[in-house]
């Protein structure tokens, strides 16, 4: 019995220096003293922009009837990194002249409609997107700034594209020509 007590001995007196070792081990150097850093970072801020195309060719259409087309691709891109972002893009436009801009060279933007239609490629957390004129059903003439889009929620940064219809009434008593006119999209 001498012998297995002194085995019994040794392997709790092994054990117990194991675990002494390890207290050791995990607790650190005698005197050893902890030091924190206070670490920061900043999310840079960007820009609300929106971007329409530099130019929109309609087609053509005879007096007294309509020329429908759509104008390409509008697009709002917040990167203002907000909490809790909202804009509003609205459209407006001048009357569309010919030759010299006399009264029988002008359709007056009130003979011009618009629709944004859907969103197209909408982005951002929990981002909710309205269209100001979501189907033909809602066409709304440019006599005055019209809504065509607006972002009511979200988190962050947010993008939506849209491709506006324009309905331009062609007067009966319409004069032949190329009219141009300026279709303006502004974002708030």
């Amino acid at each position: 019995m001498q012998s297995g007590t002194g085995f019994e001995i040794r392997t709790i007196f092994g054990a117990l220096v194991v675990a002494t070792a390890m207290a050791v081990i995990t607790a650190g150097p005698a005197g050893a003293v902890d030091d924190t850093t206070t670490t920061t970072f900043t999310v840079s801020a960007g820009a609300l922009g929106i971007n329409a195309p530099a130019t929109a060719p309609l087609g053509t259409g005879a007096a007294g009837g309509t020329i429908t087309a759509q104008m390409g691709n509008v697009v709002v891109t917040d990167a203002r990194a907000q909490l809790a972002p909202t804009w509003a893009a609205t459209v407006a436009s001048g009357d569309f002249t010919t030759g010299t801009a006399t009264t029988d060279e002008t359709i007056a933007n009130d003979l011009v409609g618009y629709w944004s239609g859907p969103a197209i490629s909408p982005s951002g957390s929990g981002a909710t997107f309205v269209p100001g004129q979501p189907t033909a059903g809602d066409v709304v003439t440019l006599a005055a700034s019209r809504p065509a889009f607006s972002l009511t929620a979200g988190v962050g940064n947010n993008s939506v594209t849209w491709n506006p219809t324009l309905i331009v009434n062609v007067p009966a008593a319409a004069v032949a020509g190329g009219y141009t006119g300026t279709v303006t999209h502004s974002v708030v």
